[in-house]
């Protein structure tokens, strides 16, 4: 029978796996964030703050090649847009909550969260939603804070010559690879990747910010395209 007790307990146990994955993203992102010269407070606030591993790795980039504020936000924005698509799915699940409840559930809101959540909402009406959901979220945000923190200690003590923002786009590839899954991904990756290179020159480090515009729109011109073709698995 389903209860609020035994539907937390399965989303702890459901994500579990997934947690082996999250402590060494987190600690490379907090030592990159020291690596490339922000504060151990800071590095830790904007890992609560922000709370989205691939963001938080643009941000690092961006801050420590210098670019302006704005820049980085808008390139945060940017990255995070797949979060609009992820609430628009999983909103009618928490359509009786209250407001109050509905805003600290999107906080917690990540690409394993939602998957995981979602998953289980379809196949399993019964599920008490919110506290299933918090069980998978919950986890996920202490253990990735834990592990952002341990980053950031081991980091500091890191010599300078070692060079550890070389991190970050090691971190963006493992990232990559596994989210190229059709042609659509496959097309914004390329694309993306692409434009990367060619605007790495403009001004005020504006680069990552258009390629990630351009890639997003390379991605659904192909699956306007393609259509169920771009559904294809790539090889």
């Amino acid at each position: 029978m389903s209860s609020p007790r035994s539907d937390f307990t399965a989303g702890v146990r459901v994500v579990a796996p997934i947690l082996l994955g999250v402590v060494p993203f987190g600690m490379v992102a907090g030592a990159a964030a020291v690596g490339v010269g922000i504060p151990a407070a800071q590095a830790v606030a904007m890992s609560v703050v922000i709370f989205a591993g691939a963001s938080q790795l643009a941000a690092i980039e961006l801050v420590g090649r210098g670019a302006p504020a704005l820049v980085v936000v808008a390139t945060v924005l940017v990255v995070n847009l797949r979060h609009v698509m992820y609430s628009a799915s999983i909103a009618p699940h928490f359509a009786r909550l209250s407001a109050r409840w509905k805003a600290g559930l999107s906080y917690l809101l990540t690409d394993q969260a939602y998957a995981v959540s979602v998953l289980r909402f379809e196949r399993d009406p019964e599920t008490s939603r919110r506290w299933y959901y918090l069980g998978v979220a919950l986890p996920l945000w202490l253990v990735w804070q834990a592990a952002t923190v341990v980053g950031v200690v081991l980091g500091a003590r890191v010599p300078e010559g070692w060079h550890l923002e070389f991190a970050v786009p090691l971190v963006f590839l493992a990232v990559l690879v596994p989210a190229v899954t059709d042609r659509a991904t496959a097309a914004a990756a390329l694309v993306g990747g692409a434009a990367a290179i060619a605007a790495n020159g403009l001004p005020y480090n504006l680069g990552l910010v258009t390629a990630a515009v351009v890639g997003i729109a390379a991605g659904m011109v192909a699956e306007s395209v393609w259509g169920a073709g771009g559904d294809e698995e790539v090889a």
